[in-house]
C-alpha cells in the first residue's frame, strides 16, 4: 500500500489565487507559507503575534496540516512592516499588497500539488479523471456526526460531542443551544457542511451521473439515490433550516461527480530512502477548487 504525507515535505500545495492586489486599501494581503501547521492554527498564532483579533484575518480555504503549503490571506489592522518582521520557524509571511475587502472563501482557481508517493513496488496506474469525493480532512473525527445531530435537532448529543472536543465550553443546565451558540459560526457551519458532504459522498459512490445535489434548504431536484439517502437518514431538505440555531442553517447546492487533474506530470520510480527495499515516485498536478488531492491519489491503482 502506498504511503503519502510520510513527511510534510512529501505533500506540497500552492494555491492559485484570484485575489487582486493594489497599492492601497483597508486590507493587507500576504502569502502564508506554513509547514506541518493547519491554516486555522497558523492564523491563530499570527493573530497573537500581531496583536489583532483572529476574525481580522481571512483566507480562501483551509490547507492540509501535514504538508508544506502556500496561500493568499488577508489582514485588517496591520501594516507591511509587521508582516515583513514576522519570524516563525514553521510559518512565513510575504507582503503582497492591499485591497478593500477581506479574502473570501473560494477566492481561488484551484491548487497546484507536488506529492511524493512512497512504499511502492512499481509505478501505479494514474488516470487524470477521478470521482470528486470530499476528502477525509473534511470530516475529521466527529464533524459529520455533530452536523447530523444539529440538523436533526438533537442538540444535547451535538453539545456532548463538542464539549469532548472543546473542553473550554461550559454547559449550564440544559441550555444546549446556548452552548452551541458559543462556537464561532464558521465552526458550526463546518459541522453541518461535513454532514452534507457525507451524504453527497455516499450518493456519488453509487452513481455515474455528472452532477448531484448537495442537499440543503432550497434543494428541489433530487435524484433517486440521494432521495434514498435522505430517507435512510430520516431527514428532508427543509431540515437544514435550523430555526433554533439559525447560524447553522445550510443552503443546498450542486457538485460535479467527476473531476480531472490537469498539468499532470509523473516522475521516475526511485529508491525510497524512508522505506528500504521500496520505491517512491513524485507526481505534480493542478486541481480546481473544491477537489481533493487525497481523493485523486486514492483513485490511483
Amino acid at each position: 500500500m502506498y504511503v503519502i504525507k510520510h513527511t510534510p515535505e512529501d505533500f506540497a500545495v500552492e494555491e492559485v489565487s484570484t485575489v487582486q492586489t493594489n497599492s492601497s486599501g483597508k486590507y493587507l494581503y500576504f502569502k502564508l507559507w506554513k509547514e506541518d501547521v493547519s491554516t486555522m492554527e497558523a492564523l491563530r498564532r499570527l493573530s497573537m503575534v500581531w496583536h489583532i483579533p483572529l476574525n481580522s484575518l481571512s483566507c480562501a480555504g483551509n490547507k492540509d496540516k501535514k504538508a508544506i503549503t502556500e496561500q493568499t490571506c488577508g489582514a485588517y489592522g496591520i501594516g507591511k512592516d509587521t508582516v515583513e518582521k514576522t519570524n516563525l520557524h514553521d510559518i512565513k509571511c510575504t507582503f503582497l499588497g492591499y485591497g478593500d475587502e477581506p479574502v473570501h472563501l473560494g477566492q481561488l482557481e484551484g491548487n497546484k500539488f507536488k506529492i511524493v508517493l512512497r512504499n511502492l513496488d512499481e509505478t501505479p496506474k494514474i488516470t487524470p479523471k477521478f470521482r470528486n469525493l470530499f476528502g477525509e480532512q473534511r470530516f475529521s473525527t466527529n464533524n459529520a456526526d455533530i452536523g447530523r445531530h444539529i440538523v436533526k435537532r438533537e442538540f444535547k448529543k451535538a453539545a456532548d460531542l463538542i464539549v469532548n472536543l472543546y473542553p473550554q465550553i461550559q454547559l449550564r443546565g440544559n441550555d444546549y443551544v446556548g452552548a452551541l451558540r458559543k462556537l464561532p459560526r464558521k465552526l458550526l457551519m463546518l459541522f453541518v457542511h461535513a454532514y452534507q458532504s457525507l451524504l453527497w459522498n455516499k450518493a456519488a459512490m453509487l452513481t455515474d451521473k455528472e452532477e448531484l445535489p448537495i442537499v440543503g434548504f432550497g434543494t428541489e431536484n433530487i435524484d433517486e439515490i440521494t432521495q434514498k439517502m435522505l430517507e435512510e437518514e430520516k431527514i428532508k431538505p427543509a431540515d437544514f433550516i435550523v430555526r433554533e440555531l439559525p447560524e447553522a442553517s445550510a443552503e443546498g447546492t450542486e457538485r460535479k461527480v467527476w473531476a480531472e487533474a490537469k498539468e499532470l506530470k509523473i516522475g521516475k520510480l526511485e529508491e525510497d530512502e524512508c522505506f528500504p527495499g521500496k520505491k517512491k515516485i513524485t507526481i505534480e498536478f493542478f486541481l480546481p477548487k473544491g477537489s481533493y488531492a487525497t481523493e485523486f491519489i486514492r483513485a490511483c491503482q
